[in-house]
């Protein structure tokens, strides 16, 4: 989840889930005639890191002219993604023979047992 506070230069000042700073620039929207006659600033503005672009094509987005450092951000998180989802790969490969009824009921009652600790330890 991303916290953003949006400022009048165009700039969002935001914090990840992780805690961390960062600014962000504002997103553009442009069609692909006005980014081939305005390339050189259009690449100028990114990379001063002023703006984000979505370039339409017919109203559809077709592509997007990012920062670098948005891009090596990009990477970096659909990493931790595929790490995650490996995990889960791994925990779903480990219960295959498992009915899917059967682990249902086991997690149940497993949250169950959970709930009930927690609320004799609050009271």
């Amino acid at each position: 989840m991303i916290f953003c506070t949006i400022y009048a230069r165009l700039v969002q000042d935001c914090t990840n889930a992780g805690g961390e700073e960062y600014s962000r620039p504002m997103t553009q929207t442009i069609n692909v005639s006005t980014a081939r006659q305005e390339w050189s600033k259009i690449l100028n503005k990114v990379f001063q890191e002023e703006t984000r672009i979505v370039v339409e094509k017919s109203g559809i987005p077709v592509a997007a002219i990012i920062p670098a450092e948005d891009l090596k951000r990009l990477d970096q998180l659909e990493k931790e993604r595929a790490e995650r989802f490996r995990i889960l790969d791994e925990v779903k490969a480990a219960f295959k023979d498992i009915p899917e009824a059967e682990i249902e009921k086991e997690t149940n009652k497993a949250l169950k047992r959970v709930r009930q600790n927690t609320g004799a330890r609050e009271k």
